[in-house]
């Protein structure tokens, strides 16, 4: 039997609980990669409740593009999708960008995770998973990315300085 909880949206984690009515607020851009129409349109909804503003891409070549032009926070890419499986997407974004990727597919076998992480894949989740894991991983990997983004910037205004 399917938990009640699978894919339900949650406003529990909201992104980085930041306010929504705050001046400094700017949603998390999340971009979808998955061939599926149905499950990028049931992922936007999940996670729309929780303040990101959701881009869906549904070919491999088509989210490496928009990853381009887009430059999202973090980006959700399934694994099998027939113009191109999403370890060639993760290792083709890596040359351009360290944008964190989370992979998530119904592909449950043993070292599946790990190659995906070895093609540059930041995350890994198996299908079905529960809204709250999805969007607690979303924000996990938009909060190391900000992070190192101040880091970046910080150590710029340093060595511009000396």
């Amino acid at each position: 039997m399917v938990s009640t909880d699978l894919f339900q949206p949650t406003s529990l984690i909201l992104n980085q609980n930041i306010s929504l009515n705050s001046p400094s607020f700017s949603p998390t851009r999340v971009l979808v990669v998955d061939d599926d129409r149905d499950t990028a349109e049931l992922l936007k909804y999940i996670l729309k409740p929780s303040a990101y503003e959701v881009t869906i891409a549904n070919t491999g070549e088509d989210g490496i593009n928009l990853a381009r032009k887009l430059t999202p926070d973090v980006m959700i890419v399934d694994l099998l999708m027939p113009d191109m499986d999403g370890l060639r997407v993760c290792q083709t974004v890596r040359q351009f960008s360290n944008t964190p990727i989370l992979v998530l597919s119904a592909v449950n076998k043993p070292n599946i995770a790990l190659e995906a992480l070895n093609c540059g894949a930041d995350d890994f989740l198996v299908k079905p998973m529960v809204s709250g894991v999805l969007i607690a991983s979303v924000n996990k990997l938009a909060r190391r990315a900000r992070a190192e983004q101040k880091a970046q910037e910080a150590s710029d205004n340093q060595n511009n300085q000396t």
